[in-house]
């Protein structure tokens, strides 16, 4: 069947059977990629991590106070006594579209409903804009291709399912639509068209940065892709006003947000848009003005003085600092081989280091694909419908986006995209090679080789729906980190909910909480209540304070405590009661499940406390000073009883390598004591069952009427 047949004519545009089979590709790519991405759902309707409840509650406060009143809100819950300025601290365009499209799509839905579902909508829609995308870049076929693989992109997928209501699945969807509509703009022959397109990418590329920092990767394929332009194109006329037109709209967009004007505006990432796109500019008139035989050599010329000054200017700025420079996080995603002392930062699994069988996990044998794009797109034979700027530009996204990457594991999502881009391009350009060769066609004595071709194409793109040790189901198939406190444990729990819900019932409203900063989020948004710290993470010296806290004697603590002017303190244990016979009246149980107990190494790293003082030499158990001589080792309400080898069976009353602390009930600051703390709520998993994991949550209130003995 002619797939170009015309069905019905609107005007001058004629739906065809082609038309229907791209609309059908695409909804099924949306429909996939929303179904996986709602695979949470089974454990518990709930936001995920952390700060997916900091920007419900600031969605939540433009809705019930308007967009003014958000602009010049203090938020006094957190940082106590300090506050924070939202619109200053924040993802700001995160929590203005999130609220307008709530008043314009809620139609009187609960809104912590909507923010649940939120990321999972905005992260089904990027499959449609990364279709565009491509679809400039190499043809309909390769956009195609990549919706689909967008749909099975497991960091994609860990970083946008549902409630999942962080900065990547909107930063992403505004990225690749500004990335989409510069390249559609450069494309264009009409220049009316082309103004409507330019102007908008620059828009939704400052959305895109105010939604998420890291967005500012796209600068850095956008920048070199300026730099090569006067020598890929011959349209220099056209040039000359579109370049300009794109990065004038994204530098006035940036001046109506305050976070973006401070890291952006006046930082390196508008020196990165900025000097391109005046290097195009010089570029072009002096080739104008060259002989034809001089032009590429001069313009080279050019590009060298301006790497070299810039080199300079960059170098000298490291010290002086004539321009603001990122933090560590961005620096450290453009150089990944720098190196910090900062454990705070060390601390974030986020931003552990990518290894290659992360990638490989990752990707899978979409990097085989990606590698064969590569090939083609240096073969020119194999791939001459794609235009030279737009093979040029998925090469530079490509390798950009891979280096990137290697910094953190959360930057994964950039070698996603550039490894779908080049997948779908490799495909596409493979289909085209394998079925459009008529000479070829007629070698082939029957169909079997073609039909072998498509079904072992097809065997190997499912393959990340079904493969070991690491598939999409099984990366989607996860309980809400608040539903089990992030631990190893999985399982669904209560004990947070019920936790936070206790704290707003039975704690003064001006009560202060204080907790590792893990934590602060939940405390301000589901209990209400001011904390020292959160995960904004905006003070460190606070957050170090409280990590010195949990390692001071109890009489220091508490004076720390007091100092803060904290109420209560919380604290959050993960432990599995063992599951023996004949020990119901003295439950044993084994810690280390991903709690408080779990992360006493990063507050000694951050308090700057000699490890060898509070561990063992595992690394993990905790010695006899921790245990007897610290806050947080009388706060955890375990007691130390022994060592167990259980592989050989063998205990013993002392450490040795090997063996496995075990631990009894041991609750040291009683509600009704005299302590300095006093214990005045458990979560319900405390008291667990054989077998059974604790996802305990304790609240101690801080006496104030302690009289330290020292």
């Amino acid at each position: 069947m002619n797939s170009n047949y015309t069905l019905i004519s609107i005007g001058n545009f004629d739906l065809s059977l082609k038309h229907l089979l791209i609309i059908g590709i695409l909804s099924l790519s949306f429909s996939i990629t929303f179904l996986i991405r709602s695979q949470p759902a089974e454990w518990g309707w709930e936001l995920n991590e952390f700060d997916p409840f900091f920007n419900y509650r600031a969605t939540e406060y433009i809705v019930n106070n308007g967009i003014d009143a958000y602009f010049q809100w203090n938020d006094e819950l957190s940082w106590y006594p300090n506050g924070r300025n939202v619109s200053e601290t924040s993802q700001v365009s995160l929590h203005l579209t999130a609220a307008i499209t709530y008043w314009m799509f809620g139609n009187g839905e609960n809104l912590y409903d909507f923010t649940i579902i939120f990321p999972a909508v905005f992260g089904s829609l990027t499959s449609i804009v990364i279709f565009a995308l491509v679809r400039v870049i190499g043809g309909t076929t390769a956009g195609l291709f990549s919706a689909l693989l967008f749909s099975f992109s497991i960091p994609m997928l860990t970083r946008g399912s549902i409630g999942w209501f962080k900065s990547e699945p909107l930063g992403l969807f505004f990225g690749l639509l500004a990335t989409y509509l510069l390249l559609s703009g450069l494309n264009s022959k009409n220049y009316k068209i082309a103004i409507s397109k330019l102007i908008p990418g620059g828009f939704f590329l400052i959305l895109g940065f105010s939604a998420w920092g890291g967005n500012q990767f796209f600068i850095i394929p956008i920048a070199i892709f300026f730099l090569i332009l006067p020598f890929l194109r011959k349209d220099h006329r056209f040039l000359l006003w579109a370049i300009p037109i794109f990065s004038l709209s994204a530098i006035v967009t940036s001046l109506g947000f305050e976070r973006v004007t401070s890291n952006f505006l006046i930082g390196i990432g508008s020196f990165a848009l900025i000097i391109p796109a005046i290097f195009l500019v010089l570029c072009i008139i002096i080739q104008n003005k060259s002989p034809e035989k001089n032009k590429t050599r001069n313009g080279l010329l050019l590009l060298t003085s301006f790497i070299i000054v810039a080199s300079i200017f960059l170098i000298v700025n490291a010290s002086e600092e004539f321009i603001e420079l990122p933090s560590y996080r961005y620096l450290n995603a453009i150089n990944p081989f720098m190196t910090t002392n900062n454990a705070l930062v060390d601390s974030v699994s986020e931003h552990a280091t990518t290894t290659i069988q992360h990638s490989f996990l990752f990707h899978s044998v979409f990097m085989i694909f990606a590698g064969f794009g590569i090939w083609a797109l240096l073969k020119n034979s194999k791939s001459s419908f794609i235009q030279n700027d737009m093979k040029s530009f998925a090469l530079i996204f490509g390798i950009t986006g891979a280096y990137i990457a290697s910094a953190f594991l959360r930057l994964e999502v950039f070698a996603s995209i550039s490894v779908i881009i080049l997948a779908a391009l490799g495909i596409s350009i493979l289909l085209k090679s394998f079925f459009s060769n008529e000479s070829q066609v007629k070698n082939l004595k029957n169909s079997i080789i073609r039909i072998s071709f498509g079904i072992g194409l097809i065997a190997l793109l499912i393959m990340p729906l079904t493969s070991s040790p690491l598939s999409v189901f099984q990366v989607g198939d996860n309980p809400f980190t608040i539903l089990n406190g992030g631990t190893k444990y999985g399982i669904s729990s209560n004990d947070w909910n019920d936790s936070l819900e206790w704290i707003k019932n039975n704690t003064p409203e001006d009560a202060v909480i204080a907790s590792w900063w893990d934590y602060g989020y939940w405390i301000q948004t589901k209990a209400d209540r001011a904390t020292l710290a959160d995960n904004s993470t905006l003070h460190t010296i606070i957050i170090e304070n409280i990590a010195k806290i949990f390692l001071s004697s109890p009489d220091d603590g508490w004076k720390l405590l007091q100092e803060m002017e904290a109420d209560y303190f919380v604290i959050f244990i993960a432990a599995q009661r063992l599951n023996l016979d004949g020990n119901e009246d003295q439950p044993l149980f084994v810690l280390q499940g991903g709690g408080d107990e779990s992360k006493k190494q990063w507050f000694m790293r951050i308090a700057g406390e000699p490890l060898n003082r509070h561990l063992q030499s595992d690394g993990m158990s905790g010695t006899d000073h921790f245990w007897n001589n610290t806050l947080i080792g009388q706060m955890i309400p375990y007691n130390l009883i022994g060592y167990v080898n259980f592989q050989t069976n063998e205990q013993s009353l002392s450490y040795q390598h090997g063996f496995t602390p075990i631990y009894d009930k041991d609750i040291k600051f009683h509600e009704d004591g005299n302590g300095p703390l006093r214990l005045v709520y458990h979560s319900p998993s405390f008291d667990a069952s054989k077998g059974e994991a604790v996802i305990g949550v304790f609240v101690y209130e801080v006496n104030k009427d302690y009289v330290p003995l020292t």
